[in-house]
């Protein structure tokens, strides 16, 4: 199997994240590419326990139609310091042209420091499936059928 080709996605540095490097894939497996924080330089972020807030990026995209880029955590600051994206995956819809920026969230007891240039979550991009909608009277039924939360059990060999 061969990779597909790369998308070109445009991107514009803003005024406070020039000097930052664009997002890149950290390993040639990797899904993801890592978002830095454009805080200004010397004024660090400080969450404090169970604080939020909207780290900008200094980037804006022009993702082709078709496609969107989803902000998800990164698993090393939500493991080691309780640090994660509040709204994950965070969607950016290809018509948007604004600042990404992240809202991230320290669920630890204990203060965490966003320092510019903190890799702070991925990017990934991914393709957009459209639905239309058909409207049935009934549906079909399933092996599960209506069962929700939980119905499926705690184990994945399909003990109930």
């Amino acid at each position: 199997m061969t990779d597909a080709a790369p998308i070109a996605v445009a991107v514009t540095r803003l005024a406070h994240g020039r000097d930052l490097p664009l997002p890149v894939y950290a390993t040639p497996g990797a899904a993801g590419l890592d978002l830095a924080a454009a805080l200004a330089a010397g004024v660090p972020l400080t969450l404090a326990p169970g604080g939020r807030a909207l780290v900008p990026t200094g980037l804006t995209l022009a993702l082709p139609h078709g496609y969107e880029a989803q902000v998800r955590p990164r698993s090393g600051l939500a493991l080691k310091h309780g640090v994660t994206v509040l709204n994950t995956p965070g969607t950016i819809d290809s018509d948007y042209r604004g600042e990404v920026g992240v809202i991230l969230v320290n669920l630890s007891d204990q203060p965490f420091v966003v320092e510019r240039g903190l890799r702070i979550a991925q990017l990934v991009i991914a393709p957009v499936t459209r639905i239309e909608w058909s409207e049935a009277d009934r549906l079909p039924d399933s092996e599960r059928g209506s069962d929700g939360f939980g119905s499926t059990g705690e184990h994945s060999h399909g003990c109930r």
